[in-house]
Protein backbone atom coordinates (compact mmCIF):
# COMPACT_ATOMS: atom_id res chain seq x y z
CA UNK A 1 0.00 0.00 0.00
CA UNK A 2 1.47 3.30 -1.02
CA UNK A 3 2.32 5.96 1.73
CA UNK A 4 -0.44 8.12 0.19
CA UNK A 5 -3.37 5.90 0.41
CA UNK A 6 -2.38 4.82 4.18
CA UNK A 7 -1.86 8.65 5.51
CA UNK A 8 -5.61 8.64 3.82
CA UNK A 9 -6.89 5.98 5.77
CA UNK A 10 -5.28 7.51 9.31
CA UNK A 11 -6.95 10.69 8.41
CA UNK A 12 -10.03 9.16 7.80
CA UNK A 13 -9.82 6.34 10.87
CA UNK A 14 -8.78 9.91 12.92
CA UNK A 15 -11.79 11.76 11.65
CA UNK A 16 -14.40 9.00 12.46
CA UNK A 17 -13.39 8.53 15.86
CA UNK A 18 -13.23 12.08 16.95
CA UNK A 19 -16.41 12.65 15.54
CA UNK A 20 -18.22 9.48 17.09
CA UNK A 21 -16.23 10.60 20.94
CA UNK A 22 -17.84 13.75 21.25
CA UNK A 23 -20.66 13.37 23.34
CA UNK A 24 -24.06 14.95 21.91
CA UNK A 25 -25.80 17.46 23.69
CA UNK A 26 -28.83 16.08 25.68
CA UNK A 27 -31.81 17.73 25.36
CA UNK A 28 -33.31 19.57 27.73
CA UNK A 29 -35.88 19.14 29.81
CA UNK A 30 -38.74 22.13 29.50
CA UNK A 31 -41.82 23.51 31.04
CA UNK A 32 -44.92 24.03 28.56
CA UNK A 33 -48.43 26.16 30.02
CA UNK A 34 -50.76 26.17 27.47
CA UNK A 35 -54.46 24.37 26.88
CA UNK A 36 -54.80 20.33 26.60
CA UNK A 37 -56.52 19.66 23.25
CA UNK A 38 -55.87 16.52 21.13
CA UNK A 39 -53.55 16.14 17.86
CA UNK A 40 -57.24 15.19 15.68
CA UNK A 41 -58.89 18.56 16.30
CA UNK A 42 -55.93 21.08 16.67
CA UNK A 43 -57.49 24.61 18.76
CA UNK A 44 -60.73 24.20 16.26
CA UNK A 45 -63.04 21.66 17.97
CA UNK A 46 -66.36 20.20 16.47
CA UNK A 47 -69.18 22.35 16.92
CA UNK A 48 -72.34 21.26 18.71
CA UNK A 49 -70.58 20.13 21.28
CA UNK A 50 -68.01 21.11 24.54
CA UNK A 51 -64.28 21.47 23.46
CA UNK A 52 -63.38 19.69 26.34
CA UNK A 53 -65.50 16.74 25.75
CA UNK A 54 -64.73 16.64 21.77
CA UNK A 55 -61.18 16.15 23.07
CA UNK A 56 -61.99 13.51 25.50
CA UNK A 57 -63.86 11.64 22.47
CA UNK A 58 -60.97 12.14 19.86
CA UNK A 59 -58.45 10.44 22.24
CA UNK A 60 -60.75 7.94 22.66
CA UNK A 61 -60.86 7.35 18.92
CA UNK A 62 -57.13 7.10 18.72
CA UNK A 63 -55.91 10.48 18.72
CA UNK A 64 -53.38 11.60 21.11
CA UNK A 65 -53.50 14.42 23.42
CA UNK A 66 -51.83 17.98 22.35
CA UNK A 67 -50.60 21.36 24.06
CA UNK A 68 -51.69 24.27 22.11
CA UNK A 69 -48.99 26.77 23.17
CA UNK A 70 -49.37 29.96 21.23
CA UNK A 71 -50.21 28.94 17.31
CA UNK A 72 -48.02 25.59 17.87
CA UNK A 73 -49.84 22.89 18.79
CA UNK A 74 -47.37 19.86 20.44
CA UNK A 75 -48.00 16.15 20.61
CA UNK A 76 -48.02 14.86 23.67
CA UNK A 77 -46.25 11.68 23.94
CA UNK A 78 -46.61 9.52 26.92
CA UNK A 79 -48.01 6.46 28.02
CA UNK A 80 -47.91 6.72 31.84
CA UNK A 81 -51.69 6.26 32.90
CA UNK A 82 -51.48 8.88 35.59
CA UNK A 83 -50.45 11.43 33.18
CA UNK A 84 -52.78 10.55 30.71
CA UNK A 85 -55.48 11.21 33.45
CA UNK A 86 -54.46 14.25 34.62
CA UNK A 87 -54.32 15.17 30.95
CA UNK A 88 -58.43 14.07 30.46
CA UNK A 89 -59.35 15.92 33.77
CA UNK A 90 -57.74 18.77 32.27
CA UNK A 91 -58.70 18.85 29.18
CA UNK A 92 -59.51 22.02 27.40
CA UNK A 93 -57.78 23.71 30.68
CA UNK A 94 -54.51 25.60 30.77
CA UNK A 95 -51.65 23.03 32.04
CA UNK A 96 -48.21 22.89 32.86
CA UNK A 97 -46.46 19.84 30.73
CA UNK A 98 -42.71 19.07 31.43
CA UNK A 99 -41.04 17.22 29.30
CA UNK A 100 -38.61 17.24 26.39
CA UNK A 101 -39.34 18.54 22.83
CA UNK A 102 -38.50 17.42 19.95
CA UNK A 103 -39.72 19.04 17.11
CA UNK A 104 -43.82 19.27 17.42
CA UNK A 105 -43.48 16.46 20.38
CA UNK A 106 -43.16 16.45 23.54
CA UNK A 107 -42.02 13.52 25.58
CA UNK A 108 -43.65 14.07 29.13
CA UNK A 109 -42.24 13.82 32.48
CA UNK A 110 -45.09 15.91 34.63
CA UNK A 111 -48.72 17.13 33.78
CA UNK A 112 -50.29 19.67 36.04
CA UNK A 113 -52.66 22.10 36.37
CA UNK A 114 -51.75 26.22 35.63
CA UNK A 115 -51.96 28.16 38.08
Amino acid sequence: MSGLRMLQIWIATAALSTGLAVPRLAASVQTFTGKVSDTMCGAKHHEGIPPADCVRACVKHGAKYALIVGDKVYTLDTSNQAELDKLGNLAWEEAKVTGTANGDTIAVESVSAAK
